[in-house]
């Protein structure tokens, strides 16, 4: 074994020249600062999330739009399954059952106040239909006056119609009374209308309050009646007067107005209206 003496002795290191760090070594201590760092971008990023989330949104936001488009796909269907069962409902409901039944009050007795006030308002209504009538129904006279005066024997007769009454006219000289089936004429027509209407002939020619008049009327009603009436009268005051003739008929007091009602025909309702055909 050689001697310990013989072994270089160790040369002492100087201070001054120590040995160069690794720079492996210093990457450790370098890693740290940057892991601190991480931290810190992630603590930023959550604050510019919302900016980045307002920009380029989800896409359940971007498919909203497409929801009303689907909901309005389905609603025609469910549309037409509703209205098979709304149809089935309205025909198991029999019409009007959703109205209310109308509740009819027993008829009580009029006190004298309420039956003189029925009393004034009829007559107010008679006053102004007959003042309404009488601005329509009013003409004025022709220029001329009756020339012609009847023989106190002398009897004109004619014959008028309307619808299906027939009326018998008999003119004689006279102070213009009016009678009609033995009674007066404000008696048998109480309306102040059909009495202007059978005045209007007489008044039309100037004969009203020179010939007495004398009818005999069967058929219809009042207001064919009324025209059969002033019809006969009209043509009887031709025979007076063949000048008349010309005025009346421009009047139209000589055409004789055929309008009546139709009468039913067999297997109709009406005159015209059928019954509801049914193919099954």
């Amino acid at each position: 074994m050689p001697d310990d003496d013989s072994r270089e002795p160790e040369q002492p290191q100087d201070e001054t020249e120590r040995p160069q760090e690794d720079p492996a070594a210093q990457e450790p201590d370098s890693q740290p600062e940057a892991d601190a760092e991480e931290p810190q971008a992630e603590a930023e990023a959550p604050a510019e999330a919302p900016e980045g989330e307002a920009e380029t949104p989800d896409t359940p936001e971007a498919e909203a739009p497409d929801a009303p488009e689907a909901e309005a796909s389905d609603a025609p269907e469910a549309k037409e399954q509703a209205e098979p069962a709304a149809e089935g409902r309205a025909k198991d409901v029999p019409p009007g059952a959703e109205l209310e039944p109308i509740a009819i009050e027993p008829q009580r007795e009029l006190s004298a106040e309420e039956r003189a006030r029925l009393e004034a308002e009829e007559e107010e209504r008679a006053r102004a239909e007959a003042e309404a009538t009488a601005e329509a129904g009013e003409e004025p006279a022709p220029a001329r006056e009756a020339v012609v005066d009847l023989d106190t024997d002398a009897r004109i007769q004619a014959t008028g119609k309307r619808k299906t009454s027939i009326a018998r006219v008999v003119l004689r000289s006279g102070s213009g009374e009016f009678e009609i089936n033995k009674r007066s004429v404000e008696d048998y027509f109480p309306r102040h209308q059909h009495q202007t209407f059978v005045r209007q002939p007489l008044v039309t020619s100037g004969y009203e309050g020179k010939v007495d008049v004398r009818v005999r009327v069967h058929g219809g009603g009042i207001a064919g009646q009324a025209g059969a009436v002033r019809h006969g009268i009209a043509r009887a005051l031709t025979e007076i007067d063949p000048e008349l003739r010309g005025e009346l008929k421009r009047r139209g007091l000589l055409t004789r107005d055929a309008r009546a009602k139709e009468r039913r025909k067999a297997g109709l309702k009406k005159a015209r209206k059928r019954p509801q055909f049914s193919k099954r």
